[in-house]
């Protein structure tokens, strides 16, 4: 026999006990829902592991008592509950002929508690259904695990089966099918993505925010359980830093200690990314199985871009371990990144068009332009059960960055004859912060209304600066470091990007360098806040999602002469949401958030720039289909903010100025899971309307998006196949360039791609193609010094073994 023991099980409600509890229990396999019932009802369930295994549970959600709940779980199954006493129950296959799992030897003898050895404490918070394309369960938008169809909010959850399925070997690659997100790539900076149109900031950590990090400081897909996009404004979170999320915000999932066995293998091999390969390992540590760990490392060499930059690699460890007592759980582990990223394949524009696009890519020569992101991450997470309706949850991360690269870029050189002017650029970057959450947790009922209250405090503080920039022509082998100031030298190209000629030396000659120094900071910013949340669940019928946050910024820096500044604001951000469940399946809901972003920035006239701040009011609906193996969101919203993006002067001092300000409206829709036996499907449709409040037209922003993948799994026996594919289009944008303010088109592209699986027992192996029609992609935003090419028809090998 095996126990499935809840956290806190020694005390509780008693099986039989009629008053109503509510139960947010997703679709998953049997072993996991009945631990999840168990703590839940806080009652101890007994089994045998032979007689659950090969059973799924449809779930159980809503206000039901205990008993009522596990029959809900149970149903469709030949599995029968016993109560062995008020807070033990015992869960065992009923006697049926033909059961596909065998019935003990005598199921009515009477259950003898001393044939049970009672194993560790499992404690199944983290637990998440995530075998296949649709997810049921949330954690970062609450801070609690919650059933998605009780957050009045659109969130999208990309699974490990998604990603394995579209072959994603990057954060790019898993948010390229999700409504409403846009990736753009960058040059002499981080690529960003951008949701509902506004950039997403730094992104989240296992709901911590990110202070610095960057798309290329993130672990290889490997290293991570599930990705979350949350779309709307995320203060509440504890996100204020610049660029705050408000649009939405994607968090990342890492993999964590577990008790049941993994060894997985995964490798990858293609034309452009080089080759990659990882081990994932987890399991118990202790003969008791209080002690669990997780292992993940990977490797990459290799990469390379189409027209000959190369010298990427990376690297990346991640141990973890995790202890579990009856009321006490601690986490600790270490994350360490070191990838080397080749300059991005791009070209330039010589007018005000994309015909006018040069064709050659990037420099000739300078195969050398790569860059380097060093990341260095320790990470701790404990919780504790306080009696019987009180919990406390803390957790926490350090990091620290280091980047070091070079890199060539363009201005417009109108003085030197029209030719472009680059700038070569060598950098060097180190900051460091940390974040530190605790929440006291409780839940309590009056007649049919249960709340679900969270009490809390975070702060993150980041440090930012010891930065050096400098070069020399186009050998740049010189570096030179300036804590809080930047210097670039500029000098003609001795190259003629519209006729491949060199230009002669003695016209170099004639042109001086231009140098430019720029102070960077230097800086401290302190992030702080004290939040209420409440959920309630009314009946059956209503949800309600309550919060409200004290958010304090702070920010500690020097004025041009060296002088210490500092700025201080705090303002109360409120959320509220309500949720109507129409029927058990559909659910129809309303959402009002605030967005606050404080400004590093100063003005001309030395004084620092004013917050921003926006509000969000979205209305939609989440439709279960096909017995609630797929699902359908749809959601309206309208977010206005009241200054947009700063402008900074081109010339220096380099003040600032707010922007004009934008209100953004548009519709998403999306579905994801499983139509039918063998069939999943993901699709996404967004239509988005922005208008500027000084009537400039908005740039980067096509106002349809689409996207569909689907995958098939066919034939039976040992050795199935799958085949899968995909399309992602987008219409129209515009783009404008630097110096005069020219609008361009960018045209709207569609890309296909499809692979084929073969799978085994204990492996799978897929090969498949990307952009399969060899079209030239562009991204969807950029100027005239910089128009990133995404990468063309590429052909990649992955695979995993379970050994």
């Amino acid at each position: 026999m095996l126990a499935l023991r809840p956290a806190s099980a020694a005390e509780g409600s008693p099986v039989g006990d009629r008053s109503a509890l509510p139960f947010a229990i997703a679709p998953q396999p049997m072993a996991t829902a009945l631990l999840a019932w168990g703590k839940q009802a806080n009652v101890q369930v007994l089994t045998a592991s032979g007689a659950v295994a090969s059973w799924r549970s449809a779930g159980a959600s809503g206000l039901l008592t205990p008993d009522d709940a596990l029959v809900e779980l149970l149903e469709g199954t030949d599995l029968e509950r016993e109560a062995y006493d008020a807070h033990t129950v015992v869960v065992r296959q009923r006697q049926k002929a033909g059961n596909a799992t065998p019935a003990p030897a005598d199921p009515l003898s009477a259950f003898d508690p001393h044939s049970v050895t009672p194993l560790a404490t499992v404690d199944v918070r983290g637990i998440l259904s995530d075998d296949g394309y649709k997810a049921d369960t949330t954690r970062t938008a609450t801070r609690t695990e919650s059933n998605l169809t009780d957050v009045p909010q659109s969130i999208s959850v990309v699974t490990r089966e998604v990603i394995a399925s579209q072959q994603a070997v990057s954060i790019g690659d898993v948010a390229r099918y999700v409504a409403g997100v846009q990736y753009v790539d960058g040059y002499g900076g981080s690529p960003l993505f951008l949701i509902r149109g506004f950039d997403a900031g730094n992104g989240m950590t296992d709901g911590m925010p990110n202070g610095i990090a960057r798309t290329e400081d993130l672990p290889p897909l490997i290293g991570i359980e599930r990705v979350e996009v949350l779309r709307g404004p995320e203060a509440i979170l504890g996100d204020a830093s610049q660029n705050n999320n408000f649009g939405g915000a994607i968090n990342v999932v890492m993999k964590r200690p577990q008790a049941d066995t993994i060894r997985t293998l995964t490798w990858s091999a293609g034309e452009y990314d080089g080759a990659r390969l990882g081990v994932d390992l987890a399991g118990t540590a202790s003969n008791d199985g209080a002690w669990t760990y997780r292992l993940v490392a990977a490797g990459q060499g290799g990469q390379r871009t189409p027209q000959g930059n190369g010298h990427g690699r990376g690297t990346y460890l991640a141990p973890s371990f995790a202890w579990q007592g009856d009321d006490t759980r601690f986490m600790g582990g270490l994350e360490y990144v070191d990838n080397r990223v080749p300059g991005p394949e791009h070209t330039v524009l010589l007018g005000a068009s994309l015909s006018t696009a040069s064709p050659y890519r990037d420099l000739p020569d300078v195969p050398d332009d790569y860059s380097t992101y060093r990341t260095t991450r320790a990470v701790f997470e404990f919780d504790h059960d306080i009696g019987d309706d009180w919990s406390f949850h803390s957790q926490g991360q350090y990091v620290r960055q280091h980047s070091d690269g070079r890199n060539w870029s363009y201005t417009p050189g109108d003085d030197y004859g029209g030719f472009l002017v680059p700038v070569a650029r060598s950098f060097r970057y180190k900051g460091s912060y940390w974040t530190w959450q605790n929440d006291l947790r409780t839940s309590f009922s009056h007649g049919d209304t249960t709340h679900t209250v969270l009490l809390g405090f975070d702060v993150a503080r980041t440090h930012a600066g010891d930065s050096g920039i400098g070069s020399v022509e186009q050998s740049m082998d010189t570096t030179m470091d300036n804590d809080r100031s930047a210097q670039i030298i500029t000098r003609p190209l001795s190259f003629d990007l519209a006729t491949g000629a060199r230009m002669s030396e003695k016209f170099n000659a004639l042109v001086a360098p231009v140098t430019t120094v720029q102070n960077l900071g230097g800086s401290w910013q302190t992030n702080a806040g004290l939040y209420l949340q409440d959920q309630v669940a009314i009946g059956e019928k209503w949800n309600v999602l309550a919060a409200i946050r004290r958010t304090t910024y702070q920010l500690d820096t020097h004025w041009d002469d060296g002088m210490p500044r500092r700025q201080r604001k705090s303002r109360w951000v409120p959320k509220l949401g309500v949720v109507y469940k129409v029927a058990p399946d559909i659910a129809l809901y309303a959402d009002t958030a605030v967005g606050f972003q404080p400004d590093p920035l100063l003005g001309k006239d030395g004084q620092p720039l004013p917050a921003v701040t926006s509000r969000q009011v979205e209305l939609g609906g989440k439709f279960d289909l096909f017995d609630q193996r797929a699902r359908l969101t749809a959601a309206l919203y309208r977010i206005r903010v009241d200054h947009s993006v700063d402008l900074v002067s081109p010339e220096p001092p380099f003040f600032a100025t707010p922007g004009p300000g934008q209100t953004n409206r548009g519709l998403e829709v999306e579905f994801t899971g499983n139509v039918a036996p063998g069939f999943d499907v993901l699709a996404s449709l967004t239509e988005t309307r922005i208008h500027n409040h000084d009537d400039t037209r908005p740039t980067g922003t096509p106002k349809h998006q689409a996207a569909v993948w689907g995958s098939y799994r066919l034939g039976g026996g040992t050795l199935p196949w799958g085949i899968a594919a995909g399309v992602i289009a987008r219409s129209k944008s515009y783009g404008r360039t630097s110096e005069q303010g020219e609008y361009f088109g960018i045209p709207g592209q569609a890309s296909v791609e499809t692979n084929v699986t073969r799978y085994g027992d204990h492996w799978r192996v897929t090969l498949g193609v990307k952009n399969l029609f060899r079209r030239t992609l562009y991204a969807v935003n950029f100027d005239d010094t910089f128009v990133p090419i995404r990468q063309g028809h590429t052909v990649l090998l992955t695979g995993s073994y379970d050994f």
